[in-house]
């Protein structure tokens, strides 16, 4: 099992405990609904109320992965407006970063209501939709995110198109969807 194997395995395992719904997105959900890619981080979203991190805090620490001090002190990080918690697993002097973005908006319930059951490095998790995963990667927009959209696009072919328009105008979105849908002649 590689340390990213085990890094997801462990998150997995541990949000079931907890009986918290989760999502796992970025490069590993690419691997399901694109081209697979090297990818050296574990993204998830998680619904959890604020009031259990600490709890979740603990549980990650005992698993053996850091907790960065700010995050004890009950603050908690925006990335792309949505809130988000970090940790890290050091293994033989480098880390895997796990990024989990907590679920508080109405466009996150909507992504955690669509997730799939899917294999992953011969593990079954709960994993974004396709049409989810391209509007969580235009948010992002690095060019790398911009590069596995086409991926995603050109592996699933068929996509609700009225379902990504509906949130990536929500979301101010809109021109970097018509523009890769543009871009993709086989949707």
């Amino acid at each position: 099992m590689t340390d990213l194997s085990r890094a997801l395995r462990d998150f997995v395992l541990l949000f079931e405990r907890m009986e918290a719904p989760y999502v796992v997105m970025g490069g590993l959900a690419v691997r399901v609904h694109g081209i697979p890619r090297p990818t050296h981080d574990v993204d998830f979203t998680l619904a959890i109320d604020r009031s259990r991190l600490p709890e979740l805090y603990r549980a990650v620490a005992a698993l053996g992965y850091s907790v960065p001090e700010e995050y004890l002190s009950r603050w908690v990080d925006q990335v792309a407006g949505m809130p988000i918690v970090k940790f890290r697993l050091y293994v033989e002097g480098r880390g895997i970063d796990l990024d989990v973005f907590l679920a508080e908006s109405t466009f996150q319930q909507q992504v955690l209501a669509r997730r799939r059951h899917e294999c992953i490095d011969d593990f079954a998790a709960w994993i974004v939709s396709a049409e989810d995963l391209i509007l969580l990667k235009l948010l992002a927009g690095r060019p790398r995110d911009i590069a596995d959209v086409g991926d995603i696009i050109f592996v699933q072919g068929r996509l609700d198109q009225e379902y990504m328009r509906h949130w990536a105008e929500q979301l101010g979105i809109s021109p970097q969807l018509e523009r890769v849908l543009a871009e993709s002649p086989q949707i």
